[in-house]
């Protein structure tokens, strides 16, 4: 059983580090806002079906996704993606969206993963890529500017800041992106 997880935990690592974080050059940019500062994950079991996404259809994965969501919820008081479940479901849901590139409740439902999970930059991707938001959706798209845009500024980085609150006071106002924009010059 070792064996299996630490070959899985292998080839899902290699998943992630595949996936492109960033729709722009600035390669800082997505270090800075991909590092998180995280827990240590709690002593959970793998899930006991740990399927590998590469050879599931995207309805199968589409469905373990969701599956993983719901367990996860169960077992982690905070979802961050380098919990077990919550790595499998978004891995799931990912395979789901590359498998079917033009289905939106896949694309959608990754979106929010990546949102849920706290992973800012891939969440304003996936939103950013999406069409014809409903208002759930345009709110957890403007979270994930308003992370990003805050990231930004702490950094010094008003350029991208605004942009971020731009693109997020676009999907959806906040009081955190007013917040910000009142700290940009």
């Amino acid at each position: 059983m070792k064996k299996i997880l630490m070959l899985t935990a292998f080839a899902l690592a290699g998943l992630a580090a595949a996936q492109d974080t960033s729709t722009t050059t600035d390669t800082t940019q997505t270090t800075d806002t991909t590092t998180q500062d995280t827990a240590p994950a709690t002593d959970m079991a793998a899930p006991a079906d740990m399927s590998m996404p590469a050879t599931m259809s995207a309805s199968d994965n589409y469905a373990k996704a969701q599956e993983f969501a719901v367990q996860a919820d169960v077992a982690y008081p905070v979802p961050f993606y380098d919990r077990t479940l919550w790595k499998a479901s978004v891995d799931h849901a990912y395979y789901a969206a590359a498998m079917e590139q033009g289905n939106r409740d896949y694309n959608a439902y990754l979106a929010q993963l990546y949102t849920k999970t706290q992973w800012w930059i891939n969440a304003y991707n996936a939103w950013s890529k999406l069409t014809d938001l409903n208002d759930t959706e345009k709110q957890w798209a403007s979270l994930s500017a308003a992370k990003l845009a805050y990231l930004a500024l702490q950094r010094g980085d008003t350029e991208t800041a605004r942009m971020y609150v731009d693109k997020g006071m676009a999907w959806a106002d906040s009081a955190s992106l007013q917040a910000i924009m009142k700290r940009l010059p």
